[in-house]
């Protein structure tokens, strides 16, 4: 279907799609973003777990050094997923370059953005999975909370 810019598809089309490639970056800024702190959450579930730890049992010992060396590494990982995120907003008002719409639309390019997309779904489905599994585990440790 071609879309006129008189027609509501093609008003809507245009507003949901960026007019420059910086709006572009700044609206898919969101991703890393929302990575940055999931990481981020990770990061604090972990080193909270450390603290259940019984230093006294060496497989603890073992387990709390693991955990120490992954929470400082999700953390720099937050760290620089927030930081790539915040520079991508930041292009918002970049004034857009000439393109090569040929190379925009070349097989190396389609097949790219054709992986990213099935990465999406992929990353997707594990997380639906996951948050059925989250959200279990999260009401078990709410009943097996101290009263009180």
């Amino acid at each position: 279907m071609i879309l006129d810019r008189t027609t509501r598809a093609g008003r809507e089309a245009r507003m949901e799609t960026p007019k420059t490639c910086g709006q572009g970056l700044a609206e898919n800024s969101v991703l890393p973003a929302k990575l940055s702190e999931l990481i981020g959450s990770m990061a604090e579930i972990l080193e909270i777990h450390m603290g259940a730890l019984d230093l006294q049992d060496n497989d603890s010992r073992l387990e709390h050094e693991a955990y120490r060396e992954l929470v400082s590494e999700q953390r720099r990982n937050a760290a620089k997923l927030g930081e790539t995120a915040r520079r991508m907003a930041g292009y918002r008002d970049m004034p857009m370059g000439r393109h090569d719409m040929s190379a925009m639309s070349a097989p190396k390019a389609v097949e790219a953005f054709e992986k990213f997309v099935k990465l999406e779904e992929e990353l997707s489905a594990m997380l639906q999975k996951r948050l059925e599994a989250d959200r279990k585990m999260l009401s078990e440790m709410r009943g097996s909370r101290p009263k009180g």
